[in-house]
């Protein structure tokens, strides 16, 4: 099963606010576009904006010198950037880039912290979506060692899959390189299987989903941990009446 992510025109967080708390937190952000490789926080800048995607999605990459960029994570209308607000740390470890074309709701740093100040229970929900955030990472840094690239590549297919909000999207073979830490050779062979297998059409760098259920059996188990770690602490949570 996929993260039962909201509709292309709803947040995820902003969601599990109280309904009271949601419309007012909502206007005070404001609309923006996220426009393919607009780079919306670099690798330790200081954060002066945090950013609700609606739909399309950020990369999260971090950049090593002498060696290529390397995605770690991507937030989609499931999650938010500028998370480590709540933690009092003004910068951002990762570089963040739309990968993904949409719109989000932006908001300043200092607006946030005030939220953050006013509202026990957005402090409740980015403290979960720390943690959430948190376990992911560690699962892909053990993904990243312990299984091979064309599960792999199924498991990130599908986190783009869930983003995307559409079963066409655009990645280059660089990108999907970039996103797994490996070769493009590697990356090639890998998509050549999935397509033979006739879970995806791959050309040029354009994908399309053709078999989600055959794609989610093939990748490795840590796409299903990473649901698990969400659907337990933000999904259930915000469907429980103290939540309304």
């Amino acid at each position: 099963m996929p993260i039962p992510l909201a509709t292309p025109i709803s947040n995820q967080l902003i969601n599990a606010l109280p309904r009271a708390q949601r419309a007012a937190f909502g206007k005070r952000c404001e609309a923006v576009d996220l426009a393919f490789g607009s780079v919306l926080c670099a690798q330790k800048d200081v954060i002066h904006h945090v950013y609700f995607p609606l739909s399309g999605f950020i990369s999260l990459v971090i950049n090593v010198t002498g060696h290529p960029p390397m995605e770690l994570g991507l937030i989609g209308n499931e999650g938010m950037l500028g998370a480590t607000l709540a933690l009092g740390i003004a910068t951002l470890p990762l570089h963040a880039v739309v990968q993904g074309t949409g719109t989000a709701l932006r908001m300043g740093a200092a607006q946030f912290r005030t939220e953050l100040a006013n509202s026990a229970a957005l402090r409740r929900t980015l403290n979960r979506y720390l943690y959430v955030t948190l376990a992911q990472l560690a699962q892909t840094a053990a993904c990243t060692q312990f299984h091979d690239i064309e599960a792999r590549l199924a498991r990130w297919l599908l986190m783009t899959h869930d983003r995307a909000h559409a079963d066409h999207f655009h990645l280059t073979h660089q990108f999907l390189a970039n996103m797994l830490g490996v070769r493009r050779s590697g990356v090639t062979i890998a998509a050549r299987r999935l397509h033979r297998k006739s879970l995806i059409r791959y050309s040029r760098g354009e994908i399309e989903v053709i078999d989600r259920a055959g794609l989610e059996a093939a990748a490795c188990e840590c796409y299903g941990a990473d649901i698990a770690h969400y659907q337990q602490l933000l999904v259930a949570p915000a469907r429980s009446p103290s939540a309304q």
